[in-house]
């Protein structure tokens, strides 16, 4: 008996974006207008490499960003939770799937020692070049046209469940956990026994009371959460059955 929990990182580990808090290192914490004005939908990972630019070219160094980015706040019951699921390791895998870098990521999680809780993380590669800049590329190429180029949950969801069960792991829930509109595309792959979990009043949950209103339902079943103590709770039910 194993559950998988897959998690989004911005707004549902951390109670923000961890791509718009890095702001806070920009010259009198903005952006120029142009360079807010730029993004275009579905292009995210080409405005953050636009805004990693100018933070480099206005000298904000590594080690400036990375004190900005682990002071980023968890979730309300977050730390609970991710202590919770730390302590029963042998029923859960964990991992997350998000639109964030794997910079970020690693320094926020590292930071509150939470790194050894998740066992793989899928997001977008980041590194620091030679001259100090961050830059960032697209996680990978798919044909989903739900979703934004870089990045489709639903595959990544997919080729992951497909690798465990090639080396026999199969799951008896998978439970996602999410907020934002891109997570919508995972939480319809899901099967009738596996839950959704949406942060109330975000996106995710909005789209999928709509598509409930449609009378095109998610197959799974849905949880909504606003603290991460609801998720925790319903794990231990979970794992008293």
């Amino acid at each position: 008996m194993k559950f998988l929990l897959a998690f989004d990182f911005d707004h549902t580990i951390v109670d923000e974006n961890s791509d718009t808090w890095i702001v806070k290192c920009a010259p009198e914490k903005k952006l120029p207008n142009g360079l807010r004005n730029s993004y275009q939908p579905g292009h995210w990972t080409e405005y953050m490499g636009r805004v990693f630019l100018y933070l480099g070219d206005n000298g904000v160094k590594e080690d400036e960003m990375k004190r900005t980015m682990t002071t980023i706040p968890f979730t309300a019951g977050m730390v609970d939770l991710l202590g919770f699921i730390g302590e029963n390791k042998e029923l859960f895998d964990c991992i997350i799937v998000s639109d964030s870098n794997t910079v970020f990521i690693d320094w926020i999680l590292k930071a509150a020692d939470f790194h050894k809780v998740f066992d793989e993380v899928f997001t977008n590669p980041a590194s620091f070049s030679s001259t100090g800049y961050l830059t960032v590329q697209d996680f990978h190429a798919h044909h989903c046209a739900k979703c934004p180029k870089n990045l489709c949950k639903r595959e990544v969801l997919k080729e992951f469940l497909d690798k465990q069960l090639e080396q026999g792991v199969s799951y008896t829930q998978v439970v996602y956990i999410g907020d934002g509109g891109n997570d919508l595309c995972p939480v319809m792959f899901l099967k009738k026994g596996d839950i959704a979990m949406p942060r109330q009043g975000y996106t995710l949950e909005k789209k999928i009371s709509q598509l409930a209103q449609d009378l095109s339902p998610v197959e799974c079943s849905v949880l909504v959460w606003s603290s991460a103590i609801d998720i925790m709770s319903y794990l231990k039910l979970l794992i008293k059955e």
